[in-house]
C-alpha cells in the first residue's frame, strides 16, 4: 500500500470534509495517506471525480507510487494543472506553462 497524496485548489469546502475523513490534511489542500489501499484509492477518486463533473470548480491531483508507471508514479488530475506533466523515456518532466 503505497503512500497517496491528494492536492486540492480553489474547490469547494465538501472536498476538505470529504479527504480529511480519508486522509490527513497536512497543508491547506493537501491530504496524505502512507497506507491507503487500491481499493479506497478508487472510491475516493470516485467520489472526487463525481463532485468535479457536477461543479466543475479548481483543480484535483491525485499522485501514488506505482513501479509500472513512468517515474514510479501514477498521477491523476482534474482541472487545469499549473504545469504540464509529460513522460520523457520513463521519467516524468514538468514544463511550465
Amino acid at each position: 500500500m503505497p503512500m497517496t497524496v491528494v492536492v486540492t485548489r480553489d474547490v469547494e469546502a465538501r472536498y476538505r470534509g470529504f479527504l480529511a475523513s480519508a486522509m490527513l490534511e497536512v497543508a491547506p489542500g493537501v491530504y496524505v495517506s502512507p497506507d491507503l489501499s487500491a481499493g479506497v484509492r478508487e472510491r475516493v477518486w470516485a467520489v472526487v471525480e463525481d463532485w468535479f463533473t457536477t461543479l466543475g470548480n479548481g483543480a484535483v491531483a491525485m499522485i501514488w507510487r506505482d513501479g509500472t508507471a513512468a517515474g514510479g508514479l501514477a498521477l491523476r488530475h482534474l482541472g487545469d494543472p499549473p504545469k504540464n506533466i509529460w513522460d520523457a523515456d520513463g521519467v516524468l518532466l514538468v514544463k511550465r506553462s
